[in-house]
């Protein structure tokens, strides 16, 4: 029998072991793929539900699966819908409550479609067999019908014609593509002359499905064909976002259009605007469509304003013309008065609401990285927010910004088990003196009495940031974890810090950037707690451009590393997208090659003298990967040492769990070789 001294002393030696066994450690690559990846909520209509779902990596299988699950509102238990081992997503509840809508690519299915489940239980029904595949699917109000986007050979009288048409292509033993188009290829796919998206509607009890644009041509969202639309409150007319020009597509016009729900003419809304019209949202009593209008046209860098469409009449009001931010994701209150979204403001991503009237838009919240929102009818926002020491889960917070709480907790065990590095939000003088922003995130354990070595992240765009948002291939924890300080520095040409912070480095791409790197080099040697002898620069696209650039423009640096960079400003005209580059370039190269080959890093190649890792997909359309192999070998042959990380089943980003896994080993391990 144990005594009480003696019952005091094992109680300890247990807690002891327990505190040992609990002891926080530095996030791995491992722990970064074991989170569980939380989507965007859906509401009900009456606000009562929430779906979303769960993805979570399988290594055997080396791939991620998501399925759908619902919780009961405002703080509800969370409930597993679906099990299947296929992955589900695009979860859309019915009008009634009753059901939920997705897309899932299952045992049978050739490509993924449509189905719906019931909320009270039992199996779920296909209500599509699309040749192609479907996407973005949506209720009608009447719960009878839904629209959704397939993409479809046009000009085919029927679904039939398309898989004998599909079939025909699979025989022939000619796959040559030939065109005359400027755009014939986009990301990491080929554009076929006669495949198109289309936006269709399927009766949900007969499973017959209607072609509401069977001659359209019209290419919608390329990055994933899915597009953006909206069905009008009484279910009688669809406006979407499509491009406007003709092959052989000189230029590219995103412009709103119209057509019946029962078909018939495509009409085009917004005809009158040269720029991007893109996201329409109608307002719940129809009279409106809200959506983001551009003023610039040719592939300028121009910022989105928050505009209204009057459905009768035609006109355009301009909402947000004298805010220098840029809307986005927005939604209609229930009552149609209020407009609620997300915008980036100085590295954060917020929400904000205006009325429909006009004014300036109040915040909401802003801190971390916010996206998907949707509005309830009693006006709560739920949307899904990460920080770059914590991944997505859905929060909710109140219209006067009261409330703010999360509703899912997915990652929080993982998450407490984690030693996060502090994370500082830091302003010093750049180019020009321009007062620049960054992020810092430091080891765990930092002692700012010692010396660390520095690795800068160089984020891609340049019209982008390096947000307080947590990343899977570029977490600024996984970099720092093995002992450094990285530094995240939003350099001139970033995005949420004013449209002429934008249009600063156009002509000169590298120029001030490059010195925003170098003077945040020296502000963090300055504070005594970086090792000037022991730097890095690494990041990804525009971000590898500009490690190119800084590899011929100094020699301070003990390791970089380029992912999909540019080498040769020249060679991008083979990028899969080349609208915008006279501008951010200075030029074409028929119009000012001087300023091109003045600011390519191909031509700083005498000057390069740092290691440097490269990276790159052999499916990379936007950067070929051309760019990557060219610096390489010209690295080799000077007698630089290079290594060359090259994936052949890969794009622009490295998104498969095996090979994610594996780019942050080489990524880390060329790291270590030259900063410890």
């Amino acid at each position: 029998m144990l005594t009480s001294k003696r019952l005091t002393a094992a109680l300890a030696l247990l807690l002891a072991t327990a505190a040992h066994s609990q002891e926080k450690k530095p996030v791995t690559v491992d722990d970064l793929w074991s989170m569980s990846r939380v989507g965007a909520p859906s509401l009900s209509e009456d606000g009562s539900k929430m779906l979303y779902t769960i993805s979570t990596y399988d290594p055997e299988e080396n791939r991620l699966n998501a399925d759908i699950w619902e919780m009961k509102l405002p703080s509800g238990t969370p409930r597993r819908i679906t099990t299947n081992p296929a992955s589900d997503s695009s979860p859309v509840v019915s009008p009634d409550g009753a059901y939920v809508a997705f897309v899932s690519k299952r045992e049978k299915d050739k490509a993924a479609q449509l189905y719906r489940i019931s909320l009270s239980g039992g199996e779920a029904e296909r209500l599509t067999d699309m040749p192609l595949g479907v996407s973005n699917p949506k209720w009608f109000p009447d719960g009878k019908r839904m629209a959704f986007v397939a993409p479809t050979l046009a000009g085919k009288k029927s679904l039939d014609d398309v898989r004998k048409a599909l079939e025909e292509r699979e025989k022939s033993k000619v796959k040559a593509l030939s065109t005359e188009d400027r755009l014939f290829r986009f990301w990491d796919r080929f554009l076929l002359p006669d495949e198109f998206p289309h936006i269709f509607v399927v009766d949900v009890e007969t499973k017959t499905v209607t072609d509401l644009m069977p001659e359209s041509r019209r290419y919608f969202n390329l990055q994933d064909g899915s597009g953006s639309y909206d069905i009008s409150p009484d279910g009688s007319s669809i406006v979407f976002a499509a491009n406007s020009t003709e092959p052989p597509y000189k230029e590219l016009n995103s412009d709103l259009f119209a057509v019946s729900t029962k078909g018939g003419t495509i009409k085009n809304l917004t005809a009158d605007n040269p720029a991007s019209d893109g996201d329409p949202v109608f307002s719940p009593d129809g009279k409106w469509v809200a959506y983001g209008r551009e003023t610039k046209a040719d592939g300028w860098p121009d910022r989105a304003r928050l505009a209204l469409l009057d459905v009768t009449s035609g006109k355009t009001r301009v909402l947000t013309e004298e805010w220098d931010n840029v809307p986005e994701g927005w939604a209609f209150t229930a009552d149609g008065k209020t407009l609620v979204f997300h915008s980036e403001v100085r590295a954060r991503t917020g929400i904000y609401s205006m009325p429909v009237a006009g004014g300036t838009p109040k915040e909401i919240l802003r801190g971390g990285w916010t996206s998907n929102l949707a509005v309830s009818p009693s006006g709560t926002v739920y949307f899904l927010m990460s920080t770059l020491s914590r991944p997505n889960e859905v929060h909710s917070i109140k219209l006067d910004g009261s409330g703010l709480a999360a509703v899912t907790h997915e990652n929080d065990e993982k998450v407490a088990k984690i030693a996060w590095g502090d994370v500082q939000d830091i302003t010093f003088k750049g180019a020009g003196d321009r007062p620049i922003q960054m992020f810092v995130v430091t080891p765990p354990g930092f002692d700012a009495k010692k010396k660390y070595p520095l690795v800068h992240l160089v984020h891609g765009g340049p019209v982008g940031t390096f947000g307080d948002q947590f990343h899977l291939r570029w977490n600024a924890q996984a970099f720092a974890a093995p002992g450094y300080v990285v530094a995240a520095v939003n350099f001139h040409g970033s995005s949420s810090f004013g449209q002429a912070f934008v249009e600063s480095i156009l002509g000169a791409h590298p120029d001030k950037p490059s010195q925003d790197i170098l003077k945040a080099t020296d502000y963090l040697v300055s504070q005594g707690y970086v090792d000037p002898k022991r730097l890095a620069a690494a990041g990804g696209s525009y971000g590898g451009f500009l490690v190119n650039w800084l590899a011929g423009a100094t020699n301070r640096f003990s390791a970089l590393v380029s992912h999909a960079g540019v080498y040769s400003l020249l060679g991008q005209s083979a990028s899969d997208s080349s609208y915008g580059r006279q501008h951010s370039y200075g030029g074409y190269p028929f119009s000012n090659l001087a300023n091109i080959e003045r600011w390519s890093p191909n031509r700083q190649a005498k000057n390069f003298q740092t290691p440097m890792l490269i990276l790159h997909g052999e499916k990379d359309y936007r950067v070929p990967v051309t760019q990557g192999l060219e610096i390489y070998g010209v690295l080799k042959a000077k007698g630089v040492p290079a290594r060359l990380v090259y994936y052949p089943d890969e794009n622009h980003w490295i998104v498969k769990g095996a090979n994610a896994k594996h780019w942050y080993g080489e990524v880390l391990g060329w790291l270590g070789r030259y900063l410890k």
